[in-house]
């Protein structure tokens, strides 16, 4: 039910006549709170306080007003939960970021969908939801976007319709507005999460088995070269944040990222860089493969990047070739195969190779994939293992050694990879755990 509709419900109930307040939509009651304000504190006032830093005490002091002039006007008459959702509004407008405001403070909520003035949604647990209210206009959109971008010296208008930005707390923003974007302004916000950033915190969702991420820990210890595949929102990043989180804090780490979401708080020497899109000039732009190749000059034992998605992975291929074992990556693809796939595509766009030899590039450098899926009900799962070898007679030969079955949604071991014996082997792994680990798969 709307503002609108409850206020008349309340007022019926009561028999008194509010026609001018009942006639108004919701946005014209905020919009006559808004001028109430300014008219009653002056707009120079109204900046001030909006601008003082602290935006707790500017929401109090603002909400104290907005009380004031709901109780001494014809709002009165208003339903008190109806007088505190118009307040929450007019105070997130003027302070915060309108409508999308609680949905940022909402850490169950993982995304935030603007299209234009015609719908408002968010996804939470996997599921997307539609928001009860919308933005009022376009212009009101690319305001909240000011607001969000101008930090970061950044500006969504028709001379740069499409912004891809960072914000200080890891969210990433996506904004396209017209001419691009025919309907109006559209932005997607994907919320960062620190809640997940171990193996352990996978499994307790039960995103894999315990036996699963104890192997992938091992592949990480001894040092494997891994690619983290799938769809987008599939969970690749979470994944590959709490493989990082295996490797040894002896090591050097350099993490490579077009929006630095990875998270290494407890580990002492850790670099991370991001890339920087041109600026309005066109200058100014420093790629992933900018990044890859200068950070074989930092001395790094592991190199993490967040996602190959062009060039650069020829130069991450070469990395993992000459002595940067453990290396990490992720890339979009649907099956093991479709990730060695497009990785002979990107790998052709950095250096104009025949296809045999970029394979044989792969099949060298890469150990294994793991694939991340998004399932129809919204939950992430890590689904398959596969290793990857030289095939004898040329190219890659990928073996699945763990797979998942989407109807049982079960895992099963199809048969024990080599690194298991590898690092009984090399000392690496102790025995006493990995017939722990075999009863557990058992």
């Amino acid at each position: 039910m709307s503002v609108l509709e409850r206020v008349k419900e309340h007022e019926e109930a009561k028999g008194a006549s509010v026609e001018p307040l009942a006639r108004m939509s919701d946005a014209a009651l905020r919009e006559r709170l808004k001028h109430e304000l300014v008219e009653r504190l002056g707009l120079a006032n109204v900046s001030r306080i909006v601008s003082s830093g602290d935006i707790e005490n500017a929401r109090r002091e603002l909400g104290d007003a907005c009380w004031a002039i709901v109780h001494a006007t014809d709002m009165m008459g208003m339903a008190e939960e109806d007088a505190v959702v118009l307040v929450a509004q007019v105070l997130d407008e003027v302070c915060g970021l309108g409508p999308i405001q609680s949905l940022l403070e909402d850490e169950t909520v993982t995304e935030i969908m603007i299209n234009g003035c015609t719908s408002l949604l968010f996804e939470r647990a996997g599921v997307i939801h539609r928001a009860e209210a919308v933005f009022d206009t376009p212009e009101q959109i690319l305001m909240v976007m000011d607001r969000i971008l101008a930090p970061l010296g950044r500006r969504l208008d028709k001379a740069s319709p499409i912004v891809n930005a960072r914000l200080e707390n890891g969210d990433r923003v996506n904004a396209v507005a017209p001419p691009v974007a025919i309907d109006g302004p559209a932005v997607t916000i994907r919320k960062f999460s620190s809640r997940i950033t171990s193996l352990e915190g996978l499994v307790a969702l039960g995103a894999l088995p315990e036996w699963y991420a104890m192997l992938l820990s091992w592949a990480v210890r001894l040092r494997k070269d891994i690619a983290v595949a799938g769809g987008t929102g599939s969970g690749k990043t979470t994944l590959l944040n709490a493989l990082s989180t295996e490797i040894d804090h002896a090591e050097r780490i350099v993490t490579i990222e077009d929006s630095a979401e990875l998270r290494f708080d407890a580990h002492p020497n850790v670099v991370r860089l991001e890339a920087r899109e041109a600026s309005i000039e066109g200058t100014g732009e420093i790629t992933i493969r900018d990044l890859v190749k200068n950070a074989l000059r930092m001395r790094p034992d592991r190199i993490v990047v967040g996602e190959c998605r062009g060039a650069e992975a020829i130069d991450m291929l070469q990395a993992m070739n000459t002595g940067h074992d453990g290396s990490l990556t992720t890339l979009h693809a649907g099956t093991a195969d479709e990730a060695i796939m497009r990785l002979v595509l990107m790998a052709r766009f950095g250096m104009d190779l025949p296809a045999d030899i970029i394979k044989e590039q792969i099949a060298t450098a890469l150990d294994l994939i793991v694939m991340s899926a998004r399932l129809e009900d919204g939950t992430r799962r890590i689904t398959s293992l596969s290793t990857v070898r030289r095939h004898p007679e040329g190219g890659v030969l990928l073996e699945e050694v763990v797979s998942f079955d989407l109807a049982t949604r079960t895992w099963e071991l199809l048969r024990e990879p080599r690194l298991v014996e590898e690092g009984l082997s090399l000392g690496v792994l102790d025995r006493k755990e990995v017939q722990r680990w075999r009863r557990l798969v058992s």
